[in-house]
């Protein structure tokens, strides 16, 4: 298999040891950055005020970490998932390891993307908000040759992971993707912009997507089953856009489940805050039975 990695950096290795269920990096081949966009600093982990969330910055090449379930679990189906984080940085603890090793307790063979980001250059996070104060449509339009290169790297783990089906012991037909905010920019376009059924996701799930920086404006031939989640007080104004993007698929009687949360705030995840959204997991489980991907029992 090609691009498998098996030497990894010192930080990223401690990372690794963190992830119990997962296996093995595997670089995704993706489209070619664009001149002018450089990383010159590693990819690396930065500090956050949250010690329980491993957040990354500066990824300059694309890759999946593979957590597949036990045999006896395995029930076929395959999730792609891509944490949030702006674009400046990804959320890998709290969207993306833990959903994968929720996914290996329900049978799923799960693959954590990381997908390239804007260049940093010591503290992402407040990078990031500088910008948005300064207007975030403002920083979508400067920084949309990553968000292309981002979603590029989406499509090219749902291609990878269907050509290498059989080996990851997974079905063709019930690779889906899920994304948590930025990481929904990712979904959104898988389920909009597919060029191919090999880039087709069967299912998507957005959970409080960046819906913002993906063209809605037409359905897509082959629409897919969808799973959206978000929270009334979501600062960055996600709700909205959630509920259209629920009004566009219902409308054109497609297959689309949404659960709006009161609080939860942005980028709840798999944290817990003894809150109703706590409970998103959950019903993420639970709609995926009811079309035979799994069998939850919560």
């Amino acid at each position: 298999m090609k691009n498998r990695i098996i030497e990894f950096t010192i930080p990223f290795a401690l990372f690794m040891v963190q992830c119990i269920n997962a296996q093995e990096v595997i670089q995704l081949e993706s489209i070619t950055a664009p001149e002018g966009w450089q990383w010159t600093r590693p990819e690396e982990i930065v500090d956050t005020p949250d010690p329980n969330n491993v957040v990354v910055a500066n990824v300059s090449t694309p890759s999946i970490t593979v957590y597949r379930p036990s045999a006896e679990k395995a029930n076929g189906t395959a999730l792609i998932i891509a944490p949030g984080g702006g674009f400046h940085m990804l959320s890998m603890t709290n969207g993306g390891t833990k959903v994968a090793d929720w996914c290996v307790e329900n049978g799923i063979a799960a693959f954590v993307l990381k997908y390239r980001l804007v260049p940093t250059h010591g503290n992402p996070q407040a990078e990031f908000m500088k910008k948005v104060q300064e207007g975030a449509d403002k920083m979508d339009q400067e920084i949309k040759p990553i968000i292309e290169l981002a979603k590029a790297d989406g499509f090219a783990a749902i291609t990878y992971v269907r050509q290498h089906a059989q080996e990851f012991g997974v079905k063709p037909d019930q690779i889906g993707i899920i994304g948590f905010s930025a990481g929904g920019a990712l979904s959104g376009a898988a389920a909009f912009k597919f060029t191919n059924p090999t880039n087709r996701p069967d299912f998507v799930a957005n959970i409080y997507p960046a819906l913002q920086v993906v063209d809605t404006s037409h359905m897509p031939e082959q629409p897919m089953p969808m799973f959206i989640a978000v929270t009334s007080d979501d600062v960055f104004g996600f709700q909205t856009l959630s509920t259209q993007l629920y009004n566009q698929w219902n409308k054109a009687g497609e297959p689309v489940e949404m659960h709006i949360y009161e609080k939860g705030g942005h980028g709840f995840g798999m944290r817990k805050q003894d809150l109703p959204s706590d409970k998103w997991i959950d019903a993420f489980g639970e709609w995926l039975d009811s079309h035979g991907w799994i069998t939850y029992k919560s």
